[in-house]
C-alpha cells in the first residue's frame, strides 16, 4: 500500500486522481466474503479428509447424553442372566434349562421371544412350545477377527436375526449405528434380517404393519419412512454404509424397559402382566460372559463404560418399535449442501466479529458469545432430533473472525504509516511555508490584498456553465473563506449525476517555489483523506486534482444539517440523552481517526453533520490546507503553528502542539455548550487550575459531569488519552442502574 501511494505521489501532479468505485462498504464485504469463503473452503476439505469426525462424533454423543430422559418402553421386556445368575451354574447353560425359561416364559403369552445367545449346537431349542414361532435365535457373520457362529440347527431362516453390531472402527470403537438388513451370501447365517430388526418386524406384523423396500436404500414399515446411512450423512465421511444402517436413537441406558432377572423368572416371581403381549428380550449381562462394547453414554459419570450387547439390540429394537407406533422420529441431518451453507453462514459471522470488533478481548467476549449460541442451536435442534454441524462451524467462526481481526490490523497498521509519512510530508512542507512566508511577509500581505481582488474565483453567476475536471458540473455556491469556495457539483459521469462537494483550495501566493510546496501540501493531504474516508461518518473522497494553479478536492455530499443548528439560537439546552448520544456518534469516528494517530484540530459543531438519511453524525472538514491560506498578518503567524477555533480548541493547539486529547477537549466543550446553551468563548475558567466553571449553569448528573470534566481538564495530561476511554465511560454509564433511571425520566420531561 505505501508503494502504491508514493508512485501516486511521483505521478504527474495535475493529472486527475478519481477513485470512483473504491466505496468503504465494497471493501468491507469483500473483507468479509473472501475470509469466509476461504475459511469455508479450508474447513470442508480438512473435514474431506475426516481429520474433524473424531470430534464431531464426541460433541453428537455430548448432546446425546444432554436429551431429556424419556419414558421406559411399555412394549420391552428384558430377562437379564447377570453376573449373580450364573453363580453356581455353568455356562453356556444347558439346553434343558433353556427350553424350561422359553416354556415359563411362553405360559405368560408374550407377543414375541428373542433368544440373544448363541445355540449353534442345540438341537431341540423350543421344541417343546406350542408356539415356536414367536421365538427368535441368533447368528453371526464372520469377520476379520472371528468366525462365524452358526444358528441353531432346528430354526428356519424367519427365526433368526445376526447379532452383528457396527462400532465406528475408525474414531472410538462407538456404536451409534444400527445395521438392520444385510446380504448374506457365502454364509451359514443366512438372514438378512439383525437380531433387533427382526424382534421389532415380527412384533408390528401381528399388529398389522408390513415391511417394504421401495429401493436400495430406504425401506418402510407401514406408512412409517425409514432413510438409511449414505457414505457421507451427517458428519459422517466416506462412511462404509452397506446394508441398510440407520443412526441408533438411544434411550437413556436406565430408562430402556422393565428388567427381570433369569432367577426371577424361574422362581416364579414374575408378574404375568409384564410379559402379555411384550416383546421379550433374553441375554446376558455378566462381564465375564462378555466385556460389552462403547455407546455414547460410556463417558456419561455414573455409567458403565461397557454396555452388554443385549441392551444395544434392545434399543434398535425400541427405536424401530417407538418410529412407527410413536412417531418417535429418526434422528435427521442435512444434505451435504446445506452443510456447506450453515458453516459458510457461521464464517460470514466469524468475519463480521473479527472485523467490528478490532481488539482481542472484544473478540473474545463476542465471539465466545456467539459460539454459546452456536452450541445452543445445535443443542435444541438436536432435542429435535435434528443432527447438524457443530464443530466445523465452531472452528469456522473462531478462525474467520481471528483471520478478519490479524488482517484488519495489519490494513490498519500499514495505513497508519502511510498517514504517519504523509503527516511528515506535511511537517516538512508546513515548515517550507513558515520561512516563505517570514522570509517575505510584507509581500505575503501585499499579495494576499491582491489575490482577494484578483484570484479567478468561479462568479456565482457562472457556476451553471462550468465544468471542472470535464465531468464536475458546479450547481451553487455552498460556502467561502479565507482558503477559496465550496460548491455543489453534479458528477455527469456517473449514473444519475449524484451530487458532490467540490471544494476550491487557492494558494496564498502564486510563485513557483510557494506553489510547489503548496502542491506537495496538497497532495499529501488528499492521500489522507482518501484513507479516512473509507469510514462511513466521514466523507469519501472522490478525487482530486490541479487545474490552473487551483487545487479541487471532490468528495461525497452529505445531505443534511450541522449540529451548530441543534445548538442554536443561543441559550438553547439539551437533555442528557441528547448529549450522550451526541458525544457517542463523534467519538465513534474519532476513535478510528485516532486510531490512525491523526488529530483533527477542529471539532466544532459547524463541522459535523447530522445525516437527514439514517441521522448519524458525520465529522467533515478535515486538513491542514488551511495553512495555505492566511487572510492577514495576524492569521498567518497563527496559521503557521496551529489549526483551530477559538472556545474549541485547547491552550496546547494554540501553542502549535495539538495531540489526541485535544480533540476530545474541543468535543467536551461542544457537550457542555448544549448542556448549558452558553456559547465556548463565554465559559469562564477557574483562575486557579485553568479548568471551565460550568456545572453551575446546567442540570447535569455527576456521573456525566465528571465525564465532560475530565475531557476539559487545561492541562492535556490530565484529560481523557483517547477516544476509546470517553466511549467506555460513557457505555458504564448508560448500562448502569442509574442511568437507566435517569434516562427515562429526562426523556419523559423533554
Amino acid at each position: 500500500m505505501i508503494s502504491g501511494i508514493l508512485e501516486k505521489l511521483r505521478a504527474a501532479l495535475t493529472k486527475d486522481k478519481t477513485y470512483p468505485d473504491s466505496s468503504p462498504h465494497t471493501h468491507w464485504l469483500q473483507v468479509i466474503l473472501v475470509t469466509s469463503l476461504g475459511v469455508t473452503a479450508l474447513l470442508w476439505g480438512v473435514r474431506e479428509l475426516k481429520w474433524l469426525q473424531p470430534w464431531e462424533l464426541k460433541a453428537y454423543d455430548q448432546m446425546l447424553r444432554s436429551r431429556p430422559v424419556e419414558p421406559l418402553d411399555p412394549r420391552i421386556l428384558l430377562v437379564e442372566i447377570t453376573q449373580e445368575d450364573l453363580e453356581g451354574r455353568q455356562w453356556p447353560l444347558p439346553d434343558a434349562k433353556i427350553n424350561q425359561l422359553l416354556a415359563k416364559l411362553e405360559s405368560y403369552q408374550p407377543s414375541v421371544i428373542g433368544l440373544h445367545f448363541n445355540r449353534a449346537n442345540q438341537q431341540d431349542l423350543a421344541e417343546n412350545l406350542q408356539s415356536q414361532e414367536k421365538v427368535i435365535s441368533t447368528c453371526l457373520f464372520s469377520s476379520i477377527d472371528r468366525l462365524e457362529i452358526p444358528p441353531p440347527l432346528n430354526f428356519s431362516e424367519d427365526n433368526l436375526g445376526f447379532k452383528d453390531l457396527i462400532p465406528d472402527y475408525e474414531s472410538d470403537q462407538i456404536i451409534r449405528r444400527s445395521l438392520l438388513f444385510a446380504h448374506s451370501q457365502d454364509h451359514k447365517c443366512k438372514t438378512p434380517f439383525s437380531f433387533a430388526a427382526r424382534l421389532a418386524i415380527n412384533y408390528l406384523e401381528k399388529l398389522g404393519f408390513s415391511l417394504d423396500f421401495p429401493d436400495q436404500y430406504n425401506f418402510s414399515i407401514g406408512k412409517t419412512h425409514f432413510s438409511t446411512l449414505k457414505a457421507n450423512s451427517g458428519s459422517y465421511k466416506r462412511l462404509d454404509a452397506a446394508g441398510y444402517q440407520i443412526l441408533l436413537n438411544y434411550r437413556h441406558t436406565e430408562r430402556l424397559a422393565q428388567k427381570v432377572t433369569l432367577t426371577q423368572v424361574l422362581n416364579n416371581q414374575l408378574d404375568p402382566n409384564l410379559v402379555k403381549d411384550k416383546l421379550v428380550i433374553i441375554g446376558t449381562t455378566a462381564s465375564s460372559v462378555n466385556p460389552g462394547l462403547s455407546t455414547p453414554y460410556s463417558a456419561a459419570p455414573n455409567q458403565p463404560s461397557r454396555t452388554p450387547p443385549v441392551l444395544i439390540h434392545a434399543q434398535i429394537a425400541s427405536q424401530i418399535l417407538s418410529t412407527v407406533l410413536d412417531e418417535r422420529p429418526l434422528i435427521w441431518y442435512w444434505s451435504e449442501g446445506w452443510e456447506i451453507l450453515w458453516l459458510g453462514g457461521w464464517a460470514i459471522i466469524g468475519s463480521i466479529i473479527g472485523w467490528r470488533a478490532r481488539h482481542p478481548l472484544l473478540l473474545l467476549v463476542v465471539g465466545g458469545a456467539s459460539l454459546a449460541g452456536l452450541v445452543i442451536i445445535c443443542t435444541v435442534v438436536f432435542f429435535q432430533a435434528g443432527w447438524i454441524p457443530v464443530i466445523p462451524p465452531a472452528i469456522g467462526l473462531i478462525l474467520s473472525g481471528l483471520s478478519t481481526m490479524i488482517y484488519t490490523t495489519y490494513q490498519n497498521q500499514q495505513q497508519t504509516k502511510v498517514i504517519l509519512l504523509q503527516i511528515e510530508q506535511q511537517q516538512e512542507a508546513i515548515a517550507q511555508l513558515n520561512i516563505l512566508l517570514e522570509d517575505t511577509k510584507t509581500t505575503a500581505i501585499n499579495d494576499l490584498h491582491i489575490h482577494s481582488t484578483s484570484t479567478p474565483i468561479i462568479p456565482e453567476k457562472r457556476t451553471g456553465d462550468l465544468l471542472l475536471g470535464g465531468r464536475y458540473q458546479i450547481s451553487k455556491i455552498l460556502g467561502s473563506g479565507g482558503f477559496g469556495r465550496t460548491y455543489i457539483a453534479k458528477d455527469t459521469q456517473r449514473p444519475g449525476n449524484p451530487i458532490c462537494v467540490v471544494k476550491q483550495l487557492m494558494p496564498a501566493r502564486r510563485d513557483t517555489k510557494f506553489l510547489e510546496v503548496a502542491r506537495r501540501l496538497f497532495n499529501t493531504e488528499a492521500e489522507i483523506l482518501e484513507l479516512l474516508g473509507k469510514h462511513r461518518q466521514i466523507p469519501e473522497l472522490l478525487a482530486y486534482f490541479e487545474d490552473n494553479q487551483e487545487f479541487y478536492l471532490i468528495q461525497e455530499y452529505i445531505s443534511g444539517h450541522t449540529l451548530n443548528e441543534e445548538l442554536s439560537p443561543v441559550q438553547v439546552v439539551q437533555n442528557e440523552s441528547f448529549v450522550i448520544d451526541m458525544l457517542k456518534g463523534v467519538l465513534e469516528v474519532l476513535v478510528f481517526v485516532h486510531e490512525h494517530r491523526i488529530i483533527h484540530r477542529d471539532i466544532k459543531p459547524t463541522n459535523i453533520i447530522r445525516c437527514s438519511e439514517d441521522n448519524r453524525l458525520v465529522l467533515i472538514d478535515f486538513g491542514a490546507v488551511k495553512l495555505m491560506q492566511p487572510q492577514n498578518s495576524e492569521e498567518t503567524e497563527l496559521a503557521t503553528v496551529a489549526i483551530g477555533t477559538r472556545g474549541y480548541a485547547p491552550p496546547e493547539q494554540f501553542a502549535g502542539h495539538p495531540r489526541l486529547s485535544s480533540d476530545i477537549y474541543a468535543l467536551g466543550i461542544i457537550a457542555i455548550q448544549a448542556m448549558t446553551g452558553i456559547p465556548p468563548h463565554e465559559l469562564k475558567p477557574d483562575p486557579d487550575t485553568g479548568n471551565i466553571m460550568w456545572r453551575q449553569t446546567a442540570e447535569v448528573s455527576d456521573e456525566l459531569a465528571e465525564i465532560l470534566d475530565k475531557m476539559v481538564r487545561y492541562y492535556f495530561s490530565d484529560r481523557y488519552q483517547t477516544a476509546a476511554e470517553v466511549m467506555q465511560d460513557l457505555n458504564r454509564l448508560t448500562n448502569s442502574t442509574y442511568a437507566t433511571s435517569y434516562g427515562v425520566s429526562s426523556i419523559i420531561k423533554s
